[in-house]
């Protein structure tokens, strides 16, 4: 984040490093035209308008600010899990496109249950950037393991971490192994056959259900 406070970037140059290679790649992208600008950002297609909305944030003094959340790490483990393996919005939560925007439903976590959900009206350009804030970058994925808990070598990592540590695996970590599938593949797909039904021994299996069912008819 910015900061006022003079001479910080010192502390941190692999920040300012990082920081100096996206101004320039953005300036590369730019010279290239692979960047749009729509709305009220139009004008940014011009280079110098571009270098001068750049030149501010070339001046600014980037310091690294973290600080405990107020709810602790709890809070942050929710609010980052709605993320992992659904999309930023669905289509069920919007509610109208027109010309004033786009109307969609969210969730203000900061509300009591009852009134957490609310409406919102976007203008276009605005909801396109805010959603592309949630694409991740080309290479990445959404869900993403890495180190000792990376490939299907993990099990066996952690059972090294732990014979190297001294420590003794969990009681349940048995349990947590699938049992292996017997269920006999299809003739066709190779898929795993579903049962549906399980008869006992010398028993005849029920006739499935006719079309159309017999109407009996009682005599006095």
């Amino acid at each position: 984040m910015p900061s006022s406070q003079p001479k910080r970037t010192d502390r941190y140059p692999s920040m300012l490093r990082t920081i100096r290679l996206t101004m320039t790649r953005l300036m590369a992208l730019h010279e290239a035209g692979r960047l749009a600008f729509f709305g009220s950002l139009a004008h940014l297609a011009d280079r110098r308008a571009f270098l001068r909305h750049l030149s501010p944030v070339r001046k600014k003094n980037w310091v690294v600010y973290a600080k405990p959340p107020f709810a602790g790490p709890e809070a942050v483990l929710a609010y980052l899990s709605r993320y992992t393996h659904r999309v930023a919005i669905s289509n069920s939560r919007l509610l109208r496109f027109d010309q004033t925007g786009v109307t969609f439903r969210y969730k203000d976590y900061r509300r009591a249950a009852a009134d957490r959900q609310q409406v919102m009206t976007l203008a276009t350009d605005e909801f396109i950037r805010r959603f592309l804030l949630h694409v991740l970058p080309k290479g990445f994925h959404r869900i993403r393991h890495y180190g000792l808990l990376a490939g299907p070598n993990r099990k066996a990592h952690l059972d090294q971490v732990r014979q190297l540590l001294g420590v003794a695996p969990p009681a349940d970590a048995d349990a947590l192994i699938d049992p292996p599938d017997v269920r006999p593949p299809c003739p066709c797909c190779g898929g795993h056959m579903v049962v549906i039904e399980t008869f006992e021994r010398w028993c005849r299996p029920r006739a499935p259900p006719r079309g159309v069912t017999p109407t009996r008819t009682t005599t006095p």
